[in-house]
């Protein structure tokens, strides 16, 4: 090598053992994340390698970089410090117990279980268990797939906290306009309801054309004060009290909350103990990709697009954290990991 040298080669240290990911070593904001070079992860025997095309931003993102006493004890359960949960790519390696893709397969799903083997999405490539991937349709993008998983979920298994839906049912969902909302509009219009959608006056135009039956502008007008009733409140924001949510429910309506942090443990508190009649009170834990397959089969028949904020580039990581957290998307905010 020495003579090589000499002779005008020009040699630059092996990398492949590297990839960038993004990185968090201080809490309390979203300026702290930093992309930086990691050693490349490998699959444990019950894991698979993706390599990543796509992530897609979730309020728990956000929640790891606070430092309150429960993000504090969720990141000593799971240490890493590689946030994301929504994640599309395509299988590059499988550990020798794995059997249930093989390298080249695309795939999608949501890794935010506790432990090795979950979250770490913000990156060029994570280790993921089996049971957190399915198989992307052909006619996905990666960033329609990545945007699917936990908004997907929470949208659905929300729509359901009351029960199945029922025609003529009127539903409400606060805070409409992001990826929770975006979704469950589309699943909630394939009944005979009527839905109306709380967000600000800058998402009111696309939040009518995925199919809002009613939008309504916060800052002009407090839906839990308007005098109407809903039977289904789906809440992703949890910014009023209980008392005043369940003022706006029909008497035998379900208020089921997917988010938010303001009011949460408030609700989660009297939710058991409040007496409101036969009005239900409903806080929503996400069941991880318990539904994926029947948000495949809407997606493949034509009933169900994601709405996508971006796609952001991997280098404009931090910008799009900035106008999730600035409450300024519409839909969801996707990052394409070049």
């Amino acid at each position: 090598m020495g003579r090589l040298a000499k002779a005008g080669f020009h040699f630059e240290p092996c990398e492949e053992d590297h990839v960038k990911a993004l990185l968090y070593d201080k809490l309390g904001s979203v300026d702290f994340l930093e992309i930086r070079e990691i050693e490349k992860p490998t699959p444990k025997k019950n894991e698979v390698l993706v390599k990543v095309h796509a992530v897609s931003i979730n309020d728990w993102d956000c929640g790891f970089l606070q430092d309150v006493f429960l993000t504090r004890l969720a990141r000593r359960l799971n240490p890493k410090k590689i946030i994301g949960c929504d994640v599309a790519g395509v299988i590059e390696s499988a550990g020798r117990e794995a059997k249930l893709f093989k390298p080249g397969d695309a795939v999608f799903g949501d890794l935010s279980r506790f432990g090795r083997g979950g979250f770490g999405a913000f990156a060029e490539y994570v280790c993921a268990r089996e049971n957190a991937l399915a198989l992307k349709p052909a006619g996905m993008t990666f960033e329609q797939a990545a945007a699917i998983p936990q908004a997907g979920m929470l949208a659905l298994q929300g729509l359901l906290a009351g029960g199945p839906l029922r025609p003529g049912q009127k539903l409400l969902i606060n805070g409409a306009g992001g990826g929770v909302g975006t979704f469950a509009i589309q699943i909630a219009k394939l009944q005979d309801v009527e839905v109306t959608g709380v967000d600000s006056a800058e998402k009111l135009d696309m939040m009518r054309s995925i199919g809002f039956d009613h939008v309504i502008d916060y800052r002009a007008e407090d839906f839990t004060k308007s005098g109407k009733r809903y039977d289904l409140i789906l809440d992703t924001k949890t910014n009023r009290s209980l008392f005043d949510y369940a003022s706006a429910l029909d008497p035998v309506g379900t208020y089921a909350t997917v988010g938010g942090t303001s009011h949460l443990l408030q609700i989660a508190l009297l939710g058991l103990i409040a007496r409101l009649g036969k009005k239900k009170i409903r806080l929503v834990m996400l069941k991880q990709n318990k539904d994926l397959a029947y948000l495949k089969e809407l997606f493949e028949a034509g009933k169900f697009v994601p709405v996508i904020d971006g796609p952001y580039r991997f280098s404009e990581a931090r910008e799009a954290f900035r106008h999730f957290v600035g409450a300024k998307h519409k839909g969801k905010v996707v990052i394409r990991i070049d």
